[in-house]
């Protein structure tokens, strides 16, 4: 057996590896997203009803699972994902925050959340375009 041989069988045994690890983190990272909102929502319906802080953490937790499936199906991910559980996340801190305004530190958080959401918006427009007009680099 040549030293060519024996560096194949290695890459091979090392992505075979790799792939395994991939596998079981992804499986391991979805079991604990559903894990998570269980016990989210048994939580909620332990009070007895959700608000809609409530209801967007459990936007959160979809749009994790569904970024985790696409990244286990195409083993790609996009950006767009990240950027879309961002503004969800920044929506529910909003949401939370406009309850407890009063005074200017306060204010200037709520604009400033408001100018993220906004950024990320443009963000996620100009993806959306790129992606559209010219491809994703990886699919060439």
């Amino acid at each position: 057996m040549s030293i060519r041989d024996t560096k194949e069988k290695i890459q091979q045994i090392g992505h075979v590896m790799g792939e395994i690890f991939h596998f079981l983190a992804l499986f391991v990272i979805g079991s604990t997203i559903v894990w998570a909102a269980v016990a989210e929502y048994l939580l909620i319906m332990q009070k007895g009803h959700a608000g809609l802080k409530d209801i967007l953490l459990l936007f959160i937790y979809l749009e994790l699972g569904a970024m985790v499936a696409i990244y286990f199906k195409t083993h790609k991910l996009p950006v767009q994902f990240l950027i879309y559980i961002a503004i969800t996340a920044l929506s529910r801190h909003l949401v939370i925050d406009v309850q407890k305004v009063n005074d200017n530190f306060h204010l200037y958080l709520l604009v400033t959340i408001a100018g993220a959401i906004l950024v990320l918006s443009v963000a996620i427009l100009i993806l959306t375009f790129t992606d559209r007009k010219y491809g994703c680099p990886e699919e060439d």
